[in-house]
């Protein structure tokens, strides 16, 4: 098991720097000038001799090369620079916004799981009954409603027309009411649909059969075995999109004013502000790395075969 963390790890190395050079290569194929962008965003005419101040303090006049070294061993050493439109470092700025990104990334996954595994294990007990039709309707809703759309009608229904909750900013719970709902419903669309298919195959097998011919209750072999090995693909699935929130709800972030890591990410696309693009991307690997090396040993806790086929296709 060390092992192969260790080995998972270490393949954050090439993925990084792999990110990192195609973020490179965009930003300077884009035909906007960064630091034309940070004078026009600072209200500041662009005159040819402010121009070159400014990409010689950037070092934007410096080789591609001799530039793309310099990011690598600047971020080696997690040092990401500091933000041209704000001129403060951009880690700095990044902490002060991540923890409104997580508090709104772990509530919608909460949210979902809270309401998706029920409802899924119930529409596959009950296939083509009132709960699996409902599950249907609430899997079709979600899976085709624009995330950007649902968020304004929601803020048409709930805060312009009732006046139950905020519209936008981010401080008591109230004002996490209309986004955790807006991110939850995709997900709730997916993992229900996931686990009732997953559940639905596991009922099919020789254990179940085995199970039932012993006496044991049905509830006990739902929950002891079924759910189990059903969960394997939900598990992965929750995985991917952890990833995705955590590295910020971009759409969901600025339809609600969200202070977030999203927010302040296409804030910074909009000014070429390239040390915090070049952060984002960098933090955005290594989350997704990270989560999808918590994916893989929970199912390896939650399977054994797993870890029992990699052995044997080693040998």
């Amino acid at each position: 098991m060390i092992s192969y963390i260790g080995k998972r790890m270490v393949a954050v190395i090439p993925i990084v720097l792999f990110a990192t050079l195609v973020t490179f290569a965009l930003i300077h194929i884009s035909p906007v000038d960064p630091a034309e962008a940070y004078l026009t965003a600072a209200h500041i005419y662009p005159t040819p001799e402010v121009l070159e101040q400014k990409r010689h303090e950037f070092g934007l006049d410096q080789p591609l090369l001799t530039q793309y070294m310099h990011t690598i061993q600047r971020i080696s050493r997690l040092d990401f620079g500091t933000s041209y439109l704000t001129n403060k470092p951009v880690w700095d700025e990044v902490k002060a916004r991540l923890p409104a990104t997580v508090e709104l990334a772990l509530s919608s996954m909460a949210l979902s799981i809270v309401v998706s595994i029920p409802l899924g294990v119930l529409a596959a007990m009950r296939k083509n009954g009132w709960i699996d039709m409902l599950s249907r309707g609430i899997s079709y809703f979600g899976a085709s409603i624009p995330q950007f759309w649902l968020g304004y009608l929601l803020i048409f229904f709930f805060s312009v027309r009732l006046d139950w909750l905020p519209v936008e900013g981010r401080g008591t719970w109230q004002h996490l009411v209309l986004p955790t709902l807006t991110l939850s419903l995709v997900l709730i669309a997916l993992y229900t649909r996931l686990l009732r298919s997953s559940v639905l195959e596991q009922l099919q097998e020789t254990y179940v059969l085995y199970a039932r011919t012993r006496g044991i209750r049905e509830r006990v072999i739902m929950l002891k075995h079924i759910l189990k090995m059903a969960m394997t693909p939900l598990i992965t699935s929750m995985g991917m999109n952890l990833g995705k929130l955590l590295t910020g709800t971009i759409i969901v972030e600025q339809v609600f004013s969200w202070p977030g890591f999203g927010r302040y990410f296409v804030e910074a696309i909009f000014n070429r502000d390239i040390p915090v693009i070049q952060c984002y991307v960098f933090l955005a690997a290594c989350l997704f790395i990270v989560c999808n090396l918590l994916v893989d040993l929970v199912q390896l806790y939650m399977d054994p075969r797993i870890s029992s086929k990699g052995r044997a296709e080693q040998r």
